[in-house]
């Protein structure tokens, strides 16, 4: 942390810093610390080009709005959210005033208004000033981590062009992960990429997406022992639970599930499964559980959330995850995508 600092106030041009093992507690305390004493690593990255096209001062007021965020211990999810808000109100440009050009008494980074109580033109114009204003408010937003980022952003700026932001997620996502390494551990061991998903658990590959012998297989397997935890991809909003045994099976009496014992080949159906609905209108599918899911429908989920446990029920011939991706809700047969693609997009590999 005091290496970033540094290198952020002597104007370094080149914004890839190497962070020491002193954040390893920062980063801890940000995820939550794991049990036993655990210490999570270090943010990690390696010297190189500027991240994301960007030029020396931007680079340097973006290292800026990584470091307040971090020192605040703000999710890395809302260091995205800055950096895409900065990009859209400045271009990561510090503006002060542009005369005639000027919106009202906006400046800075965030372009943010004296008069509107964000503080005096000279401290809105220090950028590390600026940004902790803007995680201030970030961090008053109810489930901001949950929101799409437009609208976690749009609640803090209150912009007249409040879909703007949602274009430069790509490009913060890339700026973050360049200072992350792409990733930030959840001391349990999970990973969660500076776009917000995660590997859904921890396994190794088996059958693919609509393969030559599968061509209805509309996922991936993740082999996995019996009972390890199933999480959450990415944050949002349980929109199904079910047991699902050759066709919807749901028994309003109350009597035992056929989900709750292993099925085996040619049974058919995702036994115990869930849906949870994305920003974007993207599905994740989650199935074979082991037992009736630890979520409900209308429960709001965050990144690397445990939502059930490995299980063989349902037409399944062993303990596994099968894990779909549907860019589209709700998740039909038509909207289903590979996983793997998908997930590389988000900074996650199977």
């Amino acid at each position: 942390m005091g290496r970033l600092a540094e290198w952020v106030a002597i104007g370094v041009a080149v914004a890839l810093l190497l962070l020491t093992a002193a954040t390893a507690g920062v980063v801890s305390s940000v995820f939550g610390g794991g049990s036993g004493g655990t210490t999570c690593p270090g943010v990690v990255t390696a010297p190189g080009a500027t991240p994301g096209g960007l030029s020396p001062d931007q680079a340097r007021n973006a290292a800026v709005i990584v470091t307040v965020g971090e020192r605040m211990r703000v999710p890395v999810r809302g260091w995205v959210i800055a950096v895409a808000t900065a990009l859209q109100e400045s271009s990561l440009i510090n503006h002060g005033n542009l005369g005639p050009a000027n919106d009202h008494d906006s400046l800075g980074l965030f372009q943010q208004r004296p008069s509107q109580g964000w503080g005096t033109p000279a401290q809105i114009m220090n950028p590390e000033y600026a940004a902790g204003k803007f995680y201030e408010a970030l961090l008053r937003v109810p489930g901001w981590e949950r929101l799409p980022l437009t609208d976690a952003a749009q609640r803090v700026q209150r912009s007249a062009f409040p879909d703007a932001y949602a274009k430069h997620e790509a490009r913060a996502t890339q700026i973050v992960a360049a200072y992350t390494g792409g990733t930030l551990p959840v001391c349990d061991g999970a990973q969660i990429s500076a776009s917000g998903w995660t590997r859904p658990v921890a396994g190794t590959a088996g059958s693919g997406f609509r393969t030559p012998d599968r061509p209805g297989h509309d996922g991936v397997d993740i082999m996995a022992a019996r009972g390890t935890v199933i999480r959450a991809a990415s944050g949002g909003v349980v929109v199904r639970v079910r047991c699902n045994i050759a066709g919807d099976s749901w028994d309003p009496t109350g009597a035992p599930m056929p989900c709750d014992r292993d099925g085996y080949p040619g049974l058919g159906g995702c036994g115990w499964y869930v849906d949870i609905r994305h920003a974007g209108d993207v599905t994740s599918r989650y199935c074979h559980m082991v037992r009736q899911p630890s979520v409900w429908v209308g429960q709001t989920v965050i990144a690397g959330q445990p939502i059930g446990n490995v299980g063989t029920s349902g037409n399944s011939s062993g303990p596994h995850l099968h894990y779909e991706i549907h860019e589209g809700y709700p998740a039909t047969e038509d909207n289903a995508v590979n996983p793997v693609p998908f997930m590389q997009k988000k900074g996650v590999r199977l």
